[in-house]
């Protein structure tokens, strides 16, 4: 008998972030949380999900009910590959785009946990073990509306923690302020903890340049996503007027668009989320594509899926820690002197406290073949 998808439930759930977020750009609302579970005929099930940041979510939702889950259902679920090009093309019209993406990457994580629990083998190890585990930095604090002294007393308290770097939000209205800020992070913590810097696609050329000039000396890991993603050329034209690294990736969406940036030597990190970006089969191939240009990977968000991935290539520098998923989990990432380390278990690594989610979900759909 033939192995197949019969049975799939999607589940929207809101989760808050416990503290103010703010960029240069934006607040995070909220954390629109989407996700899939597919039931095959050989008793096994996969969950994947993905998220917003407090808009589209019920478009990815839609998208999934009304075109890509009718087509999933009745397919062999080992044929992934397969399925995410065909998925793909079938929804080319809205592609490339986050909400194609975010619906693609809720069907290919929840296949990729489907197929290493099947396996019984953890998802970093079937996807390639290159890594037991992979520096941590975070970003549960640096946000762009918090105080030089806010920022210090944080960034301390990371270091205290084992943390080996920590990102600071940047993009005030005068690049003083920002300086100040770093300033006063750097001389709290030393030489020897990195600062990642995050600008949220805020500046423009000039302003670009001038920034960067000025926090040169700083020792800086990364200036991030400094203008906007789509704009190749003013990165490359920044990488060429200052030796800070310039990562980019959050806000790409196909393994393409980080192909345009590597071979125009417009960035030196690149950053895909595995949301953002459709799925772990893009991610990997990503991830591989940057190693030939030996540059590292620093994935976006979700850490609770990317220490996998990173775990799983020779290329991952960082992983970035943010927790957003403890409400309605009961696995934790873990930790041990400053590295996050893959779980051992068989999936993705991520255990759903479905009693949790069951209480929260404001959807709720179930689809049968």
């Amino acid at each position: 008998m033939a192995l197949t998808v019969e049975r799939v439930t999607l589940r929207h759930v809101d989760l808050p972030p416990k503290v103010v977020r703010t960029d240069a750009i934006q607040s995070f609302v909220t954390q629109e949380t989407l996700i899939l579970t597919l039931h095959c005929s050989d008793g096994g099930s996969g969950t994947g999900y993905a998220y917003t940041i407090g808009t589209g979510g019920s478009s990815v939702m839609a998208l999934l009910k009304d075109h890509l889950v009718p087509r999933l259902l009745g397919r062999d679920p080992t044929r992934i590959e397969a399925l995410w090009k065909d998925l793909f093309f079938h929804t080319h019209a809205t592609a490339v785009g986050a909400i194609t993406s975010l619906a693609l990457c809720c069907i290919d994580t929840a296949l990729w946990d489907w197929r290493s629990r099947s396996l019984h083998q953890p998802l970093w190890k079937l996807l390639g073990g290159a890594q037991t585990r992979v520096p941590l930095y975070t970003t549960e604090g640096g946000w762009l509306h918090l105080s030089p002294q806010a920022l210090v007393d944080q960034t301390l308290q990371a270091k205290a923690e084992g943390f080996r770097g920590a990102k600071i939000k940047i993009g005030r209205p005068h690049v003083s302020e920002d300086v100040a800020r770093l300033s006063a992070v750097r001389e709290a913590v030393g030489t020897s903890f990195d600062i990642m810097t995050d600008a949220n696609q805020g500046l423009h050329r000039p302003e670009s340049v001038r920034r960067a000039r000025a926090f040169e000396g700083l020792d800086l890991a990364w200036l991030e996503e400094p203008l906007p993603a789509e704009d190749v050329s003013g990165h490359q034209q920044l990488r060429a007027h200052t030796g800070i690294p310039v990562a980019v990736g959050e806000s790409l969406y196909h393994p393409m668009q980080f192909r345009q940036y590597l071979e125009a030597g417009a960035c030196s990190i690149v950053q895909p989320d595995v949301a953002r970006i459709g799925g772990i089969t893009p991610w990997i191939k990503t991830a591989h594509l940057a190693e030939t240009f030996d540059v590292p990977v620093c994935p976006h968000f979700l850490m609770e899926l990317h220490v996998s991935l990173c775990a799983a290539v020779p290329n991952a520098a960082w992983v970035e820690y943010i927790p957003q998923l403890d409400d309605i989990t009961t696995s934790r990432l873990r930790i041990e002197e400053g590295y996050a380390l893959p779980p051992e278990t068989s999936g993705l690594g991520i255990e759903w406290d479905w009693e949790a989610i069951a209480a929260r979900q404001s959807v709720f759909l179930e689809m049968k073949a």
